[in-house]
């Protein structure tokens, strides 16, 4: 088994030649092994969901006879977007789930998602969690014997349920009915989506909204800019209100608003950060430590407490859990609710922007500007030369500014007054990340420049992020 294909934050590689059938058998025994002794019981209650690709159906029969094998009350939940497959661990108090998924990976990439629930928290394993034990022993392929007594009962309500749920955050019967753009790129958020505006009315404007593993549209990934022109273009066609752009497995959502230009993440935090502080105030936001000028200004204008996160889904989660906060929001497009146990609610925020545009009265581009306080580069990537020593480099970078307030919680973040800057090792690939935000566009360009000029002076080269 290649161990590359264990991340920071879920299982993922190459079907067949990393991720397969063999591969699937050791994973899931390994999984199931390690609840078994986080939770202490022999028969875990584990939600078993998959996502639409081709190798999606083998492995998940796979995975579904070995948690059998090994004890496991299976509830097959079938094709489930990320934020649906944890929401029906919460809401049906299984002890933990497993999905089949990749993500926004290409068509050739297969992997798993696995959560523990604690009480009314969603625990996502990764490298913090369990993830270099379950690791250890997928690879070693030592394990107790089967005892083939486990169950298999299916569920098919759990949309249903997730939509009535997120229904409850808003007052449904103030929202307008818009006209909306969504491409989901064949993958999953088309599920919620579609399911969404059959309950909210409106019109929506579907674009790939077939389940397709094989993203005959083009990749299900938002984060690559040139994914969304497609949506941008139909949204000016046909002169939506704002368009919707889930990734593959629907965790993550872009938004483009009625002139079809991409709306910065940040920009929808501060937007559902002002929302429910509105109606909730005193309530905790925890955002990345990417960009903070933006909703930290937002936050503490409404009477909020702002926290910042490391990156990754993982980490935030646990904030938003460890802190009792109300709502997160990532610069990579993932939105977190305390509500539903930390995890991510694409259809909850999808619901704040109908209330925010109901109530306005205004349109998205309008709205959004009068939140601005700060502008933001754009995450630039860079590969660093053989070598060099990244941690060497961002310590070099830090003694140049001396007179800067620096946090190292994830990589270096130097603060000024009128301008910041993130720069840290990725965790997922091995690049360099570098974001920066000012109190005007000129400042901001200025600084990106300089510091993108420095990186390169170290002989990194920069690789393009699809921005």
């Amino acid at each position: 088994m290649n161990p590359s294909i264990f991340k920071a934050y879920d299982i993922r590689g190459i079907y067949p030649s990393d991720m397969n059938e063999d591969a699937m058998v050791l994973i899931i025994r390994s999984i199931y092994s390690f609840f078994k002794s986080e939770l202490k019981k022999d028969n875990v209650s584990i939600a078993l969901g998959r996502d639409m690709r081709t190798s999606g159906p083998s492995l998940f029969e796979v995975a579904k006879k070995t948690l059998v094998a090994c004890g496991a009350e299976v509830i097959d939940i079938g094709l489930v977007s990320t934020p649906t497959f944890y929401y029906s661990v919460l809401k049906y108090s299984y002890d933990a789930g497993i999905d089949i998924t990749a993500s926004h990976n290409p068509k050739d990439w297969a992997g798993i998602k696995f959560v523990k629930r604690d009480g009314n928290k969603i625990v996502k394993i990764g490298k913090s969690t369990g993830m270099d034990d379950i690791k250890e022993m997928a690879l070693k392929g030592e394990f107790p014997e089967y005892t083939n007594d486990g169950t298999v009962s299916e569920r098919s309500d759990v949309l249903d349920d997730e939509i009535t749920d997120a229904l409850e955050t808003v007052d449904v019967s103030l929202l307008k009915k818009f006209k909306v753009a969504c491409d989901p790129a064949n993958g999953m958020g088309s599920l919620y989506v579609a399911k969404l505006f059959e309950r909210v009315g409106g019109e929506l404007i579907k674009m790939n909204f077939e389940l397709d593993g094989t993203f005959p549209a083009h990749q299900a990934d938002p984060l690559d800019f040139n994914n969304l022109i497609p949506l941008q273009d139909k949204v000016k066609e046909v002169g939506a209100d704002f368009g919707i752009e889930p990734d593959g497995d629907g965790d993550r959502v872009f938004f483009i608003d009625e002139k079809g230009a991409v709306v910065p993440a940040t920009s929808v935090t501060s937007l559902i950060a002002s929302e429910v502080l509105k109606k909730h105030p005193g309530e905790k936001v925890v955002v990345d430590i990417r960009y903070t000028r933006n909703v930290q200004d937002i936050v503490k204008k409404n009477g909020g407490t702002s926290i910042i996160s490391k990156v990754g889904h993982a980490f935030i989660t646990q904030d938003v859990n460890r802190e009792g906060a109300y709502f997160a929001g990532e610069s990579s497009g993932h939105f977190y609710f305390g509500s539903t146990g930390g995890a991510e609610s694409a259809v909850r925020v999808i619901l704040y922007i109908l209330q925010a545009l109901s109530e306005s009265g205004k349109p998205l581009s309008e709205l959004l500007a009068s939140l601005r306080t700060s502008f933001e580069s754009g995450e630039r990537n860079f590969v660093l030369s053989e070598g060099t020593d990244s941690e060497k480099l961002l310590d070099e970078i830090v003694s140049e500014n001396k007179d800067a307030e620096v946090s190292t919680l994830d990589g270096v973040s130097m603060d000024y007054p009128d301008w910041r800057v993130n720069i840290r090792t990725s965790n997922t690939e091995p690049l360099l990340r570098l974001n920066v935000e000012a109190k005007t566009e000129e400042l901001m360009k200025d600084k990106f420049q300089e510091l993108t000029n420095r990186i390169l002076k170290s002989g990194a080269k920069e690789k393009s992020s699809g921005h």
